[in-house]
C-alpha cells in the first residue's frame, strides 16, 4: 500500500527535472545564432587559430561543428539566465520594466525584448572573451611551442594544449 502512495509523489518530483532538461536544450534559434557567432569568431581569429581552438580530430576539420554545438548550448543557457533575470526585474517594478523594454502602444513585448537583449549581450561577451583568449594563446604558443604544450596539454601527445589554453583563459575572464 505504501508503494502505491509513494509512486505518484516520486513521479511528481521527477517531472520537473525533465522539464528543466528540455528548457536547457538549444532551440533552432540558438543554433542559428551559434552558427553566426562561430562565423564571426573564425573571421576574427583566422581559420588556423579557429581550428586549433575548436577542432578535436587529427586535422581539426570538425572545428566549425564543435563551435556551433558549444555556442548553441551556451545560447540556451544565456536565454535561461536572461529569462530569470527579466522575471525578477519585472516583478520588482512592472511599470518601469514595461517602459524600459516594451515597444508599441501597450508594451506587451517587454519580456521578450528584455530576454533577447540580455541573452545577446551575454553571447557577445562570450565571443569576445574567446577571441581574445585565442589570440593570447596563439602568441604564447608561438613564443615557446614546447613549453606551451607541456603547460597546457593534458592528453598523451599534448595535442589538446591550444583548446585547453583558450578554455582556461575564458573561464578566468568571466565575472
Amino acid at each position: 500500500m505504501r508503494k502505491l502512495i509513494l509512486l505518484p509523489i516520486l513521479a511528481a518530483l521527477v517531472v520537473p527535472s525533465w522539464a528543466l532538461a528540455d528548457a536547457m536544450k538549444p532551440s533552432a534559434g540558438d543554433r542559428t545564432n551559434a552558427a553566426k557567432q562561430c562565423a564571426t569568431e573564425r573571421q576574427q581569429m583566422g581559420a588556423d587559430v579557429f581550428k586549433q581552438t575548436y577542432g578535436t580530430n587529427t586535422n581539426k576539420s570538425n572545428a566549425y561543428g564543435k563551435c556551433v554545438s558549444a555556442r548553441a548550448k551556451q545560447n540556451a543557457q544565456n536565454r535561461s539566465n536572461a529569462s530569470a533575470s527579466c522575471r525578477a526585474e519585472r516583478a520588482a517594478d512592472p511599470a518601469a520594466f514595461a517602459a524600459q523594454y516594451g515597444t508599441g502602444k501597450n508594451h506587451k513585448n517587454a519580456f521578450g525584448k528584455c530576454v533577447s537583449s540580455k541573452a545577446k549581450t551575454a553571447a557577445a561577451k562570450q565571443v569576445h572573451a574567446t577571441v581574445n583568449a585565442a589570440k593570447d594563446c596563439r602568441a604564447e604558443q608561438q613564443a615557446d611551442p614546447a613549453a606551451f604544450k607541456d603547460h597546457y596539454g593534458t592528453n598523451a601527445n599534448k595535442s589538446n594544449a591550444f583548446g585547453k589554453c583558450v578554455s582556461g583563459k575564458v573561464k578566468h575572464q568571466r565575472p
